[in-house]
């Protein structure tokens, strides 16, 4: 087999892995932190209760748990869980793999354009060859840039989602009994051929703009604070191993060099990458999600009351959102919800990356 075929066949096997680690990734952590992502949603978007009382304020994120819960019951939580799993898995997928095939070829790229033959060389297989390494600078830049790529190619399949979601969440179920509310939703797929009838495509794709703005730094900023992370956790756990010399720790510096890093240090990473970069994206989530709730019909520009019996307002675009958000709370109406945002992010993205990083290496010792 020449050098060309044994690389395209490597390269194929790592999409696989990829593919099968992030689909499990992407299942098993929104079974968990579904509910959190509901809190954030109501705390962003604030939804009314009937049986005599109005309130549209939550305490916090536990108090939009707990309320809601009571109210709703466990079925709210969960609202447009249904349109998570069926279009939102092979998001993850395309999330993930898409991140991984950015990085490596602008990383080639940018290898291949400084060094040329030395990393040709060392492409091929020669022997003897100092493999060249990318500066902290480019790492910070490729790992940044592949976010927002990787994003960008994932809401394609993430906004319809989100839009779905995001209406589920924030409806009342109390009203669905009520006659000729036609804009209450009886579950994901009601939603999604309801926002194409009353809307149109655009409406399904309503805040695709804002949600890359929003997601597309989160992205960036997440995997240049995780990838960091990594490596300081791979060069400590060297260090580590080689000042002992035992037989087991050779075999855990090998792993360790070869990616597969301890539980524990893949979820202390990815926590914290996740819990930053959700905190500092908080406002242009919040903006994201007014867009996505609100209802055409309503006037521009000016208080309504929409079908379901909530007040709302018109927002015109992204800015429009951070300036009424702005105005209505300062600086602390900006990062309403980003308590919730982080109490959600933080675990979502460590179940996910460490499922994916496991999973991954699990599919190709499985597979191998």
């Amino acid at each position: 087999m020449s050098s060309d075929d044994s690389s395209s066949s490597s390269s194929s096997k790592s999409v696989l892995y990829d593919v099968l680690g992030s689909a499990s990734a992407g299942v098993i952590s929104r079974i968990f932190t579904h509910p959190l992502d509901t809190a954030k949603a109501r705390l962003q978007a604030p939804v009314t209760f009937t049986g005599g009382q109005t309130n549209t304020t939550f305490r916090g994120p536990l108090d939009a748990l707990l309320r809601t819960y009571r109210h709703e019951g466990l079925r709210a939580l969960y609202g447009g869980f249904g349109a998570v799993i069926i279009g939102g898995t092979p998001g993850t997928v395309l999330y993930l793999t898409g991140y991984a095939a950015f990085r490596d070829s602008i990383s080639s790229a940018v290898l291949n354009r400084q060094h040329g033959g030395e990393y040709a060389a060392m492409s091929s297989g020669e022997e003897n060859v100092t493999k060249p390494s990318l500066s902290q600078g480019q790492e910070f830049m490729i790992h940044f840039a592949s976010g927002m790529l990787a994003e960008a190619l994932a809401c394609i399949i993430y906004v319809p989602v989100d839009v779905v979601k995001e209406r589920m969440q924030v409806q009342r179920l109390s009203n669905l009994s009520i006659q000729g509310a036609s804009q209450n939703y009886h579950g994901s797929w009601d939603a999604l051929q309801k926002i194409i009838k009353t809307e149109g495509t655009r409406g399904i794709y309503k805040g695709y703009a804002a949600t890359l703005a929003s997601f597309g730094p989160f992205s960036a900023l997440y995997f240049m604070f995780y990838e960091r992370c990594k490596l300081w956790s791979t060069e400590y756990l060297y260090r580590q191993s080689q000042e002992t010399d035992t037989q087991n720790n050779e075999r855990s510096a090998k792993r360790v060099e070869g990616g597969d890093l301890p539980s524990l240090h893949l979820v202390a990473c990815s926590a914290g990458a996740g819990a930053l970069a959700s905190w500092l994206t908080s406002p242009l989530d919040m903006a994201k999600l007014r867009l996505q709730v609100q209802r055409r019909q309503s006037a521009t520009g000016v208080f309504k009351v929409d079908s379901m019996g909530n007040q709302t307002v018109r927002h015109r675009g992204m800015v429009d959102c951070l300036q009424s958000a702005y105005k209505e709370g300062g600086v602390r109406g900006l990062f309403r919800g980003a308590g919730a945002r982080v109490i959600h992010f933080a675990p979502a993205t460590t179940i996910t990356m460490v499922c994916y990083e496991k999973f991954r290496l699990f599919s190709a010792d499985a597979l191998g």
